[in-house]
């Protein structure tokens, strides 16, 4: 386990803690017996030691040398205090052997494995206020996810939440090469502060240029920085917050719509974004060709084309083409089964 990639479900104790525990406890009875047996019976060092570890460790011999009433009494208590020490120690090791190394082991191979089983996935950097909102959204739409943060406290609420997170620096090429950025779907930057969040997705940029990233930005030199360095997206959650505000007090049926559109908790209706892939049967067709409407259910609000141009409440005749993206308002199985035409390679 590197420093920049480091896991685990909690901070435990360290794990030379417990056999320090062990060492303490054998070197303290082991020390006291020998110097009783001296001061007691005034035997030589090596005659003490050996009397103490026969004793404690319980193996039969007889006494080294005859001991007087003292000596015997002391010889009770190195039983009584000493084998319970002994085997106390015993557990403890055993312990730290069963439950500490093979469970860390366990998990960190659990973890490993499920790292790499990720595939379409998103990145998501930070779990701050941000973060926490994003792995909260694409958890509730079973949308795969890995959440990556260095900060301890925020990594341990990432993994009390039961989320997939890695404790590292988001802008260290080889944790994302880790959490399998060239097999993610998306690389969101919400780290704690614009600089971070420039590095963060230009080096994702530069590890896989075909990614979707997106940035956030406080500022709005942020914002043409995060451009430059390769964000496709850059969100001010500042100014979205105070145009939703604005927007709530002067058309507020229109922001309740778009917000029970948009919502996976609505489970009547749903706005969603379908592609049109290479060799879908909707592809060349137009909308009314192709019955949407009729044979999924579905209004068709918006069309961005592939070159990122957007067209909105298109009219019946309008062509769907490769790579458009169509914004369409339905019901959830309704919007699975245009996805599914969508994705088709052969045309029906």
């Amino acid at each position: 386990m590197t420093k920049s990639l480091q896991q685990g479900r909690a901070r435990p104790v360290p794990w030379w803690a417990g056999w320090r525990l062990i060492a303490v406890l054998i070197a303290a009875v082991t020390v006291g017996g020998t110097a009783g047996y001296i001061l007691i019976e005034g035997w030589s060092a090596w005659d003490a030691f050996y009397m103490t570890v026969i004793t404690i460790t319980t193996v039969g011999y007889g006494e080294v040398h005859p001991l007087s009433h003292a000596g015997r009494v002391f010889t009770v208590a190195i039983i009584l205090g000493g084998v319970g020490t002994f085997f106390y120690s015993f557990t403890l090791f055993m312990t730290l052997i069963v439950e500490g190394t093979l469970a860390d082991r366990w998990e960190r191979r659990r973890h490993n494995h499920m790292l790499d089983a990720l595939v379409n996935h998103f990145i998501v950097c930070g779990y701050g206020r941000i973060g926490q909102i994003v792995a909260r959204e694409f958890a509730r739409q079973s949308i795969p996810f890995v959440i990556i943060e260095r900060e301890a406290e925020r990594m341990q609420a990432a993994l009390d939440a039961n989320y997939l997170a890695v404790e590292a620096d988001a802008s260290d090429e080889d944790v994302l090469r880790r959490v399998q950025i060239g097999k993610a779907r998306g690389f969101i930057a919400a780290v704690g502060t614009d600089a971070e969040n420039v590095y963060a997705v230009l080096t994702a940029r530069l590890l896989k240029p075909d990614i979707f990233i997106i940035g956030r930005a406080e500022t709005e030199d942020a914002k043409t920085k995060l451009r430059r360095a390769g964000a496709d997206r850059v969100i001010s959650p500042y100014h979205i917050g105070a145009q939703q505000l604005a927007q709530t007090a002067l058309r507020p049926a229109v922001v309740d719509f778009v917000q029970l559109a948009t919502t996976s908790e609505n489970l009547e209706l749903n706005m969603e974004q379908v592609r049109i892939r290479p060799g879908s049967p909707l592809a060349g067709r137009s909308l009314i060709e192709a019955g949407l409407r009729q044979r999924f259910g579905v209004v068709v609000i918006g069309i961005q084309r592939n070159n990122g141009q957007m067209e909105f409440n298109p009219p019946p005749e309008t062509v769907m083409r490769d790579g458009d993206d169509l914004v369409v308002l339905g019901r959830a199985t309704s919007l699975r089964e245009l996805e599914a035409a969508a994705l088709a390679e052969t045309r029906v």
